[in-house]
């Protein structure tokens, strides 16, 4: 597109393709079965981000996708968010469910021991919300990681 970065086009195509989903029929959104599915529709909002940014993917009890929101975004290294705030988005739309995901701007997907504690605290959370915490996906620029899979944060 002339006139805009080729980043800016890739967000606004990602944006495009957000909106697309979430305006189908509640039958017809995507499904998540596993944290692939979760990944595909998230790492074209994430992955060329320069800052992090945490969003949440509430779903319902099917495992549909209700939305996405974007709940924080940082510094070039770091995120400070209140674990509450991840679980408003959910109880707001009487979510079954969350899957939560954050960028690493390094582009390396590595969990930190922050993410790992910081997983820690939100699966806790969830368990007194009655809102199960499906994964944590850490997103890079062409690979990501679940936490769940890799046993980190989740118990």
């Amino acid at each position: 597109m002339q006139g805009i970065s080729n980043l800016t086009a890739l967000r606004l195509k990602a944006a495009l393709a957000l909106g697309r989903k979430l305006l189908q029929p509640e039958e017809d959104r995507p499904m998540i079965h596993s944290p692939a599915d979760a990944a595909e529709i998230l790492m074209p909002m994430l992955a060329h981000r320069e800052q992090e940014y945490m969003v949440v993917m509430p779903l319902d009890t099917r495992n549909r996708m209700l939305d996405v929101i974007e709940i924080y975004h940082g510094s070039l290294n770091s995120s400070m968010v209140r674990v509450g705030e991840l679980f408003k988005p959910a109880l707001q739309r009487n979510a079954a469910s969350i899957l939560i995901a954050h960028n690493h701007p390094s582009t390396d997907p590595t969990p930190s021991p922050e993410d790992v504690s910081v997983t820690r605290a939100i699966v806790q959370a969830g368990k007194l919300l009655d809102v199960d915490v499906l994964d944590h996906l850490v997103i890079g620029l062409s690979r990501w990681v679940s936490l769940k899979e890799k046993g980190m944060g989740f118990s």
